[in-house]
């Protein structure tokens, strides 16, 4: 071995398991009185990577999340990493060009096991004025990307005749373009990529926790000196000590300002944005598509065996943790899908559905320290940092800010840049290797080439932690009932490594059994469940709880998406609380 391999290598991180007794440890470390240098409050993508940020520049750092990790925004967004050519229109180049920087960092470097190139085709409506026009955008789009200080990783644009457009998707009625330009942007399993971006901080020597709820600020005056936590699981409460607090609950910044007694220097509202899933049958076509709208674009988004179309854009003000989608929801995706179709989709044809709330701000801009037109970061009290609003691609630089802001007011420590740019998520270093021995790995565990290829897009490198359980207990080789792309192995796997702790996590988040299954992973649940009962050691009454909240659950979003508004389908999905431990 080369010597610069052999000290990479030596300097390469661990992996470490988010395991149940992992967890127990952090929660101990956390309420042993000993200060750390940052708390993170909130597990979705900007909070891991605000974790992620502060401990990779040495500082200790705790982070906690009241329910799973990405269980709100972070699981329910139309999971592309993109710079977004809506905001070239609105001239936001030097947004465009960061997040189409963060888009290249992710393809290339921080998570290539993760996130992928995925193809777009939009049509052209009018001859003559708008081929130049949005050729020149989507030009200065790929532009953007090669001066964006990475190289783009992603083909060039092209423009296309009607014929050669309507070769790449046939679905298209003939009389709704008169040509198109496609281009590329990249897709990730949002849930899947912050839960690693967590692993990986823990990895660094974060202490994190999830199902660990934020009840109350500690103070010294007018000073933040930590939290109070609840380890929902038991119902304990302890305190933890931090130098600094970072606020990053995004929808719900308001309401953990509030525990602080602070009024906050800007406040954030959640817009609803509704996806549907549909069988990648119902549509023949070799390339997503991008639709104007009235209001904004629709996506038609490649996705495993399934296309996500999305998305709305309505306020709401009910119910933060379960956003529910009503009947005119998925009428208004239909319809204007539906518009460019030579075969319409029908409600028949939708197979999963979720709803997820953007967090946009709102107040007195002048009272901040406005850090793009997307995210703002404030420090409303000693000792409280808060980030809200931005963009899912631009969660690192979100993450960078908001530490930046954290590190400025620290006594007598010397804090360096940050350097997560140069640090790679769990899973990304050997994945290229990997796959390009993906037929000699099929052929040593016995799977087929087809599954290892899915298993390389979940996991990376960590590959072979999943199939060294499927070498222990060949019967974690079969596939979950009803959802046969995932293995039993990666039902264990979510628990041992991944902090799954309940059903819901596994068959929403870890997998996507939940949107991507006719029923919804309901035939999946009994069995997940028994897998998960072995390694969290459940007995038969928390299981048989966990699998009956998991199909009212399920009956509830059902039901929720039979009503015609919000508000009734926020009472119906009510209908089904969140799941309680058995203390």
């Amino acid at each position: 071995m080369l010597d610069h391999d052999r000290d990479r290598e030596e300097c390469a991180v661990k992996p470490v398991a988010l395991s149940p007794s992992a967890r127990e440890a952090a929660l101990t470390a956390l309420g042993s009185g000993r200060e750390l240098d940052v708390l993170v409050v909130g597990g979705g993508v900007v909070g891991a990577g605000c974790a992620l940020d502060a401990v990779t520049r040495g500082l200790t750092v705790g982070l906690v999340e009241s329910r799973d990790w990405a269980s709100g925004t972070s699981s329910r967004s139309s999971k592309l990493i993109h710079g977004g050519l809506r905001y070239l229109e609105m001239l936001d180049f030097r947004l465009v060009q960061e997040a189409l920087r963060e888009r290249g960092l992710l393809i290339q470097r921080l998570a290539p096991h993760l996130v992928r190139p995925v193809p777009f085709l939009y049509p052209l409506t009018h001859r003559g004025w708008e081929r130049p026009y949005v050729g020149a955008g989507v030009l200065l789009y790929d532009t953007l990307g090669l001066t964006s200080g990475t190289s783009r990783g992603l083909p060039r644009h092209r423009h296309l005749t009607r014929r050669q457009a309507l070769r790449q998707v046939p679905a298209l009625r003939e009389d709704a373009l008169v040509g198109a330009v496609q281009y590329y942007d990249a897709q990730v399993d949002d849930a899947r990529h912050t839960m690693t971006v967590v692993r990986t901080a823990a990895a660094y020597g974060a202490q994190v926790a999830n199902r660990a709820r934020v009840v109350g600020f500690l103070r010294q005056g007018e000073r933040v000196t930590g939290a109070r936590v609840e380890d929902l699981e038991t119902g304990r409460r302890f305190e933890v000590h931090a130098k600094q607090v970072i606020n990053a609950t995004g929808v719900w910044t308001d309401d953990t300002q509030a525990l602080a007694g602070t009024r906050g220097q800007f406040h954030v509202r959640a817009s609803k944005g509704v996806h549907v899933l549909v069988p990648r049958d119902r549509v023949n076509a070799r390339s997503g598509l991008i639709l104007r709208t009235e209001k904004s674009v629709l996506f038609v988004i490649p996705w495993g065996r399934h296309w996500v179309i999305g998305t709305t854009d309505t306020d709401w003000d009910l119910d933060k943790n379960h956003p529910a989608v009503s009947s005119s929801d998925i009428d208004y995706l239909l319809e204007h899908v539906n518009a460019v179709l030579a075969t319409p989709l029908t409600r028949d044809d939708v197979e999963g559905v979720y709803a997820g709330l953007r967090p946009l701000l709102a107040g007195d801009a002048a009272e901040t320290s406005k850090l793009s037109r997307e995210h703002l970061v404030g420090h409303p009290v000693p000792g409280l940092v808060v980030i809200a609003g931005g963009k899912y691609t631009t969660y690192r630089v979100m993450a960078k800010d908001a530490v930046d802001e954290a590190v400025r007011t620290l006594e007598g420590v010397v804090v360096g840049p940050s350097v997560t740019q140069d640090v790679p998520l769990l899973g990304a270093d050997g994945y290229q290797a990997l796959w390009n021995a993906r037929h000699r790995l099929a052929q040593s565990s016995g799977l087929h080439v087809v599954r290892i290829e899915h298993l390389l897009h979940r996991y990376g490198s960590l590959i072979s932690e999943v199939l060294d359980l499927v070498a222990a207990d060949p019967s974690l080789a079969e596939p979950l009932p009803g959802s046969d792309d995932y293995l039993r192995a990666e039902v264990v796997y979510a628990v041992t490594h991944e902090g799954a702790r309940h059903l819901d996590d596994v068959l929403t988040r870890r997998t996507r059994a939940s949107i991507e299954s006719w029923d919804r992973g309901v035939a999946a649940a009994e069995i997940t469940a028994a897998l998960m009962a072995r390694e969290l050691a459940w007995d038969a009454q928390q299981q048989a709880n966990e699998i009956e909240h998991y199909r009212k659950r399920v009956e509830a979003e059902r039901e929720a998406q039979q009503q015609p508004d919000d508000a009734t389908a926020d009472a119906a999905r009510l209908g089904a609380p969140d799941i309680v431990p058995l203390h």
